[in-house]
């Protein structure tokens, strides 16, 4: 059998040593345009609790992160002097250009011929020549522009705000989020140490601020090694302090935006495609890395598996990691969803709150409070100190009365109208497109890009949103941009449990959580 490799990437190499471990007598060619030394970018990170398939089948990279890693334990959240910290997250990075030289040298020992310097052949050439060609050649895949994006079924998802990678010789102590504002508006930074000498610095910011500090004249239009000098020095001096006046080291170091890819088929014919030629999430919830050398270790296993039966093989490595894929994808539109608006959530959040915010995106108190127990024993702390009560026994104050506690039932929904009640009694009637007496009820668009128009066709005199239905991005949303924005009281009417209740509220997305009479009081 032979099998060419296009793309000499950590996915590329993987998958080119597992086939040549698992298949001795095939021919396997890995083609990589750049040089052997050449590495653009700086970090890899990986979470502890994800490598457990990618250690099975090889221990190479388990090996390369004990002799050459970084691990810590904590993520820190650095904003208006002040730093939180969120413990039991186990992870470790590793500088980039030290990952491909361990795994091209894994590669050759395995038997795998590596190709550096050399364009791949045309890919047609590649399919007549090989039984089996493997698109492992990143987010700007030629293979796959030659299977056709259309009848892939492939589609692209631009975020809204930019980011550029840089690294600095300032040594952080593990993965760290700082946030600085200039005059031009709201910068924050994704920092982790990566060598001994090294941390990987990427900066995030919308594109307001961008334009304002007059960071778009960079022409991006310059082949790839160029970086945006201008930028770094703008940075430099912006987190001068929290860096130690330490510099920013580039490396094709230029802004862009974030792009989400998903792709319905992976494959055709004898050519299939694997990591970020095929899909991507974004790196605040996902490494591009880890999901590529995943790939590698599926689609090694039903090559070996299947010799000589490519459809077969491709067929089962789709059916194991499109849905693992997908569901990385789908936790990771939160967290960019996050960062897309973070200028907001640092501007109306004191630093805890917004700091518990963030660590809550996509995790509920109890599942925090059992990694850090400190952590939410402060969040809870600082909401008894404030109100008197835990956050679910808090009075909450609305238009005309007080409810005794946040912790609302609704106990009748006819369509149009729902009754939310206390144990008093009832606590106000919403109606849906008509605020009375500053109430109204509110339906959750179906997406997250329907939310402006929903708040658009509300009324002026809305004090009181009870927020009812949807999905969980655009309800969050939804009831951020309300009380955040409209300094509206929120009320979430959904059947959640006391955790999820009690982490809405503790970060500032609701005031209120109403059930149904039928799911009964677990408060």
């Amino acid at each position: 059998m032979r099998v060419a490799v296009v793309g000499g990437g950590p996915g590329g190499l993987f998958a080119g040593a597992l086939i040549s471990r698992g298949l001795p007598d095939a021919d396997v060619v890995v083609f990589e345009r750049n040089q052997r030394s050449d590495a653009f970018g700086f970090g890899v990170v990986f979470s502890d609790a994800t490598l457990r398939a990618i250690d099975a089948a090889d221990p190479v990279l388990r090996t390369a992160l004990a002799d050459f890693g970084t691990h810590w334990d904590r993520i820190a959240v650095w904003n208006r002097g002040e730093r939180h910290e969120f413990a039991g997250n186990g992870m470790a990075a590793i500088h980039r250009r030290r990952l491909l030289s361990l795994l091209q040298d894994n590669a050759e020992q395995a038997g795998a011929t590596l190709r550096f310097g050399e364009e791949a052949p045309p890919v047609s050439q590649l399919s007549a020549e090989y039984d089996i060609v493997i698109g492992a050649d990143g987010t700007n895949s030629s293979v796959r522009r030659h299977l056709g994006d259309q009848g892939l079924g492939h589609s692209t998802e631009a975020a809204a705000a930019k980011f550029i990678w840089f690294g600095t010789t300032f040594l952080f102590d593990g993965l760290t989020f700082v946030h600085r504002e200039s005059e031009h508006g709201t910068f924050a930074v994704h920092a982790y140490p990566i060598s001994d000498e090294l941390s990987t610095f990427i900066v995030e910011t919308d594109e307001d601020t961008w334009r304002r500090a007059g960071l778009d004249r960079f022409d991006v239009a310059q082949p790839p090694g160029a970086s945006d000098l201008d930028s770094q020095h703008y940075l430099e001096k912006l987190f001068a302090d929290d860096i130690e006046g330490a510099e920013l080291v580039t490396n094709n170091s230029r802004w862009g935006n974030f792009v989400t890819r998903r792709t319905r088929t992976w494959h055709d014919g004898n050519i299939v495609l694997l990591g970020d030629a095929v899909h991507t999430a974004h790196f605040s919830v996902g490494s591009g890395t880890k999901m590529a050398m995943e790939d590698a270790v599926v689609l090694a296993e039903e090559i070996v598996r299947h010799a000589g039966e490519p459809a077969a093989a491709f067929a089962a490595y789709e059916e194991a990691r499109q849905p693992r894929v997908a569901r990385i994808q789908d936790s990771a539109r939160p967290s960019l969803s996050w960062w897309e608006r973070f200028g907001r959530y640092r501007d109306q959040l004191d630093p805890l709150t917004f700091a518990f915010h963030f660590f809550s995106r996509s995790i509920d108190v109890e599942r925090i409070a059992q990694r850090d127990p400190e952590l939410v024993q402060s969040v809870r702390g600082r909401w008894q100190g404030l109100h008197g009560a835990p956050a679910l026994q808090t009075p909450l104050d609305l238009p005309g009365r007080r409810a005794a506690t946040s912790r609302l039932l609704t106990l009748q929904q006819d369509g149009t109208t729902v009754s939310v009640r206390d144990d008093d009694g009832e606590v106000m009637r919403a109606g849906a497109g008509l605020a009375v007496d500053g109430v109204v009820l509110v339906e959750v668009p179906e997406t997250e890009a329907l939310v402006d128009s929903v708040l658009a066709a509300l009324p002026v005199d809305v004090r009181v949103a009870v927020v009812r239905g949807g999905a969980d991005l655009p309800r969050t949303l939804l009831c951020e941009e309300l009380r955040l924005d409209r300094g509206c009281v929120v009320v979430l009417a959904d059947d959640v449990d006391d955790a999820v209740a009690e982490t809405l509220i503790l970060s500032g997305r609701v005031d209120a959580v109403a059930r149904s009479s039928r799911s009964g009081d677990r408060s």
